[in-house]
C-alpha cells in the first residue's frame, strides 16, 4: 500500500501538545534557523502515526506486537511524503521518503498479531 501525505506544521504543533514532545526542534522557527536543519523537522513517532493509520486499514483489529525505526533524514511541514507498507510475511515494512528528492525519513518494520 502507497500514499502520498504532506505534513503541516499545525499537525507538528499538535503532536508536540498530545505527546509532551515539545522540542524546538519540532515547533519553534527561530529556534531551527540556527540549526543544521534551518526548519522544524517532524516528531519520527507522527510519522510512524500515519503509517499505523495505513497498517490498521490493510490490516483491521490486528494489534502491534513489535516495531523497529530508523529515521535517516528530516521531514518538513509542507513538502509531501510517500508513505509505503509492505507485507514480508511475518513482519510489514514501513517506509516514509520525501516526494521531491526521495530522501528516506522513516523505515523499518512492524511486526502485528
Amino acid at each position: 500500500m502507497r500514499e502520498e501525505w504532506t505534513p503541516t506544521q499545525a499537525q507538528f504543533d499538535a503532536f508536540a501538545r498530545v505527546s509532551g514532545d515539545t522540542n524546538p526542534i519540532h515547533v519553534d522557527p527561530d529556534f531551527c534557523r540556527e540549526t543544521p536543519f534551518a526548519r522544524p523537522v517532524s516528531h519520527g513517532m507522527l510519522i510512524y502515526a500515519r503509517l499505523w493509520h495505513m497498517l490498521a486499514r490493510a490490516r483491521p483489529g490486528a494489534r502491534h506486537r513489535m516495531q523497529e525505526m530508523m529515521f535517516p533524514n528530516p521531514a518538513y511541514a509542507d513538502e509531501a511524503l510517500v508513505l509505503e507498507i509492505r507485507d514480508e510475511g511475518g513482519a510489514i515494512s514501513v517506509r516514509a521518503a520525501r516526494k521531491a528528492d526521495g530522501a528516506v525519513c522513516l523505515q523499518g518494520r512492524a511486526v502485528l498479531e
